[in-house]
């Protein structure tokens, strides 16, 4: 059974006990903070109790899907046949062993996490705008990259500053991190998230199905189930912190639902914008509109030495997780009026210090036990309760003065 029913709130910063919060994010955006990896259960699932925000680079492939293309306008005679290439048709396509690869993660996902609902077209969403669907497909029949797919050195030169964590083992580089693999791992999160999808004993992030499958895990993380708008939307924010980056996703998203086709690996369509597994590679954050001279993630710092975690913004407020059955329900989030007839405001005549925040509870509290008016009211009106009929009980009051009647008018 996941442990993840408790409410975790992003974006505390600067106490002890934001840092232990956040210790059970996956490789957040917190300096220092390694959390433990997943548990696996039989099947390879990650019992992972917390919603993960990733670091990241900010570098993926900006190109939407296209769209349709009209009927073309009948040939001209004797101007030959018209040749006419159609994108919608290519971009369809998905490399055979990186579709394959999606699809048995979603496979595997269903068994093992049935409310999860993942769609296997996520996937190759993600795998669209990361990668370009591992550069066209150039997979070896195991499913492992040809060659190394590497987003940017983390160095905080334009992108964000991630001190090494792998000693280079996946990226190749012992000073900084870099995304590697067709799912675009930072090597801190795969450490922790990594799974081993084709039995072979490695958990290699260049590998498409070992790589596929550990997204899907993370995107599945804390009880999400992918059905619901919120949930899918969180999911693809926790692997990309960007509004433009989520409509990217949904974009392919829904076009992938329309259709695709296998095409054979290697003759895949390889993205013309720069990031990894393209043919320029990304020179600055595609959020830096390029007005800071190339310092747009040098600021954030990810990674050892350890330091105050930074506040992850969010675009609505985190639901608490939850049962799955139970999730197309209400939001289960702070009901924003818990009581018909709390008291707005502390009473600035009858309470003026000892409680400055409201009593969430119904009763206004012990300092007033015997008042006539069925409820508290936000200031006390001259002459709205006769005085004789008010007797105060022979117990103590707690009232913000000692022997002062709070029932008795101004």
């Amino acid at each position: 059974m996941r442990p993840g029913r408790r409410r975790l709130r992003r974006g505390l910063a600067g106490t002890a006990a934001a840092v232990a919060a956040m210790t059970a994010l996956t490789a957040s955006q917190a300096p220092g903070v390694v959390p433990p990896r997943p548990v696996a259960d039989a099947d390879g699932a990650a019992d992972a109790g917390t919603w993960p925000v990733t670091p990241n680079d900010d570098s993926y492939h900006v190109e939407l899907p296209p769209l349709p293309v009209p009927v073309p306008p009948a040939p001209v005679p004797g101007s030959g046949p018209a040749v006419r290439l159609d994108p919608v048709r290519a971009e369809s396509g998905i490399p055979a062993t990186v579709l394959a690869a999606y699809r048995g993660a979603e496979a595997r996902i269903g068994r093992s996490d049935p409310g999860c609902r993942l769609p296997w077209q996520l996937l190759a969403a993600i795998g669209k705008v990361e990668s370009g669907q591992a550069s066209g497909g150039r997979v070896d029949a195991a499913g492992t990259t040809l060659s190394p797919i590497l987003g940017p050195v983390l160095d905080g030169n334009g992108f964000a500053h991630i001190a090494d964590t792998d000693n280079g083992a996946w990226d190749g580089d012992t000073r900084y991190d870099r995304a590697v693999g067709p799912m675009q791992f930072i090597p801190s999160t795969w450490a922790n998230w990594g799974q081993d999808a084709n039995g072979d004993g490695r958990r290699d992030p260049n590998n498409i199905h070992d790589a596929a499958l550990t997204a899907g895990r993370y995107l599945c993380a804390g009880e999400r189930s992918l059905a619901v708008k919120a949930h899918l939307d969180r999911a693809i924010l926790s692997y990309n912190h960007s509004q433009e980056y989520l409509r990217t996703v949904l974009a392919w998203l829904d076009f992938y639902r329309r259709g695709v086709h296998p095409v054979a690996d290697g003759g895949g369509v390889v993205p013309t914008s720069p990031g990894a597994g393209g043919d320029t590679p990304a020179e600055r954050p595609v959020g830096d509109g390029g007005d800071d001279g190339g310092e747009g993630g040098g600021e954030i710092i990810i990674g050892p030495p350890g330091g105050p975690p930074a506040p992850v913004p969010t675009p609505t407020r985190d639901p608490a997780p939850r049962p799955r059955p139970s999730i197309p329900g209400p939001d289960p989030s702070p009901d924003p009026s818990p009581d018909p007839s709390p008291d707005p405001s502390p009473d600035p005549s009858t309470d003026p210090s000892p409680d400055p925040s409201p009593d969430p509870s119904p009763d206004p509290g012990p300092s007033e036990p015997d008042c006539p008016t069925p409820s508290p009211s936000p200031s006390e009106l001259p002459g709205e309760s006769p005085a004789p009929p008010v007797t105060p009980p022979p117990g103590p009051s707690d009232g913000p003065t000692p022997g002062d009647d709070p029932c008795s008018p101004a």
